[in-house]
């Protein structure tokens, strides 16, 4: 089953098993996790998915396509090296994900 660990931006952790082939984004938004609202329309303004992956789970991940990338400029808070937008983000049987939402999102 795999497992996505939301930490906000004061260190409250939650883990969350997550159902295959959901997206990070929804497994949040079913579970009520604060600062991941998932309302973007479709839109570049991606203000309401940014997380921060922890380092040592980005090599589990795909790597970041060019929408995604250019989507991370809409972003509330300044993109990272490890800022990635969580409705990109597909959960695998293996997945176990370190997140961090940002202090800000919309």
């Amino acid at each position: 089953m795999p497992t996505v660990h939301f930490t906000d931006a004061e260190g409250a952790v939650r883990d969350i098993e997550g159902n295959v082939g959901d997206s990070v984004m929804e497994t949040a938004v079913r579970n009520g996790v604060p600062g991941i609202v998932a309302e973007c329309g479709g839109s570049l303004s991606c203000a309401t998915c940014h997380v921060f992956v922890r380092e040592d789970c980005l090599d589990q991940l795909p790597e970041m396509e060019e929408m995604e990338d250019e989507m991370l400029y809409g972003t509330v808070v300044d993109r990272e090296d490890n800022s990635r937008l969580s409705c990109q983000l597909r959960l695998a049987e293996d997945t176990d994900l370190y997140v961090t939402t940002p202090e800000a999102q919309v």
